[in-house]
């Protein structure tokens, strides 16, 4: 299995977090910090994975998107009370958890488009007959309105 880019950020941000917990708690904040994260890395794979096949219209219906989806909630949530139960450190567990939303936002800033230079854009001059075309309502261009279509509303307006 091929791991994506924002999955090896996510692995090496929670190894990052293990070990400075290592480093500056106690070794049981840092061992439930790694069972968050080992946890986390799991579910966010599936979701990944999941929402690829989603959006490649692999899935027929919403059925088995929508049953693939509770299922990985009920798992993670059997995960999180066996890890609690077995005695995990809560907020160690919690960090653990939460390592995969900087990965994303972190991925999501390194892929973002370039930014353009306003001006270099084409754009319409103010004075353009187009502008007279364009709908907001529509979001684009409209087809002209006939005159004497006009005239016909005008003159059944006034009866």
């Amino acid at each position: 299995m091929k791991l994506e880019r924002v999955e090896k950020l996510n692995l090496g941000l929670s190894a990052s977090a293990v070990a400075a917990s290592f480093a500056l708690a106690t070794p049981h904040f840092a061992t439930s910090l790694a069972l968050g994260a080992f946890l986390e890395a799991i579910n966010f794979g599936a979701l990944y994975r999941g929402a690829e096949r989603f959006f490649a219209g692999e899935f027929s219906g919403a059925g088995p998107w929508v049953g693939l989806f509770a299922t990985r909630f009920v798992l993670l949530a059997v995960g999180i009370f066996v890890t609690l139960s077995a005695g995990a450190h809560p907020v160690a567990l919690l960090i653990g958890l939460s390592m995969a939303m900087p990965a994303v936002l972190i991925d999501a800033i390194r892929r973002r488009p370039p930014v353009l230079d306003p001006e270099t854009l084409p754009a319409q001059g103010p004075d353009d007959p187009s502008w007279d075309r364009y709908s907001i309502w529509q979001a684009g261009e409209v087809a002209p309105q006939r005159d004497d279509d006009a005239c016909d509303e005008d003159e059944e307006g006034e009866r």
